[in-house]
């Protein structure tokens, strides 16, 4: 049984930081799908876009150092977590490296035994974006993680994937040639390892290039991490149809703006919109 400490304490400091004005909260509006396999949640925004959705990166890296109102505990000795700025919910963490490694980068096992402590304590979705054509804000290397109570729904395309994962869904959807998933280690104490190791395996699998010869990755891709299974998704691009895709979008949240064809998504579902963003079949 996780304590949730982390999370617990991920609260805490997020109503302090609202108070003081560190932790700005997006106020949405949410629309959701009643499809369970195309399920999804839009939102929109009601305040102005922060800067951080539409441009990659700032001048100054919003990392080093980072804001300590935002911070919430030291992960190891390589990495620590802290709270979004602009958190898509209250809670919403993100895990950063203490010194500059790059967001295009391998990922090491350093990265992945900071996850593993952190899920230990706390889990929920965790997802990574690779580049600015993948979806990342940031240069600097950041994981992030949005905190999940036991039985409660991990993201609206969760059975998506779960059906993925067990080989049902594979010949019908419109994107499944671009992701690799891996099922995580049941036992409570199995060792970074076995992330790292599925890290690789779908790294091989999916065409990124050696990690021994190249000096990154040679597409951008997004990850999503359940405590069920581990997805790997290979991109070309960064927007479909005026949605700007994370890897939240592959894990059914859309945040739709002005410009956004949300007819089209409420119409067609989401994977119209998802595969304009990933590699094309050869």
């Amino acid at each position: 049984m996780r304590s949730e400490s982390i999370w617990t304490r991920a609260l805490e400091i997020s109503r302090k930081a609202i108070d003081c004005g560190s932790v700005i909260p997006l106020e949405t509006l949410k629309y959701k799908s009643n499809d369970v396999f195309s399920d999804y949640e839009l939102r929109f925004l009601k305040s102005p876009i922060p800067k951080y959705l539409v441009e990659y990166g700032p001048k100054r890296n919003p990392f080093i150092p980072w804001d300590p109102k935002l911070e919430i505990q030291s992960i190891n000795y390589n990495h620590t977590l802290i709270l979004n700025k602009y958190p898509v919910q209250i809670g919403h963490m993100l895990l950063i490296t203490n010194s500059w490694k790059p967001q295009n980068g391998w990922l090491d096992i350093d990265d992945f035994d900071a996850i593993k402590n952190v899920d230990d304590n706390t889990t929920g979705l965790w997802f990574f974006n690779s580049s600015k054509a993948a979806g990342a804000s940031q240069p600097h290397r950041h994981f992030q993680l949005l905190p999940r109570r036991n039985h409660e729904n991990i993201c609206p395309r969760y059975e998506w994937f779960c059906s993925l994962l067990n080989n049902k869904k594979a010949m019908k959807s419109l994107i499944s040639h671009c992701i690799s998933i891996k099922p995580r280690n049941k036992i409570r104490d199995s060792s970074s390892n076995d992330l790292f190791n599925s890290y690789k395996s779908m790294i091989y699998e999916m065409n990124l290039g050696d990690m021994n010869l190249n000096t990154k990755p040679t597409k951008p891709y997004n990850l999503l991490i359940t405590s069920e299974w581990m997805a790997l998704i290979t991109r070309k691009t960064e927007r479909s149809s005026g949605f700007s895709i994370n890897a939240l979008g592959f894990a059914g949240y859309f945040l739709g703006t002005k410009i956004s064809d949300v007819d089209s998504l409420i119409k067609f579902g989401p994977e119209k919109i998802l595969k304009d963003v990933i590699e094309n079949i050869d």
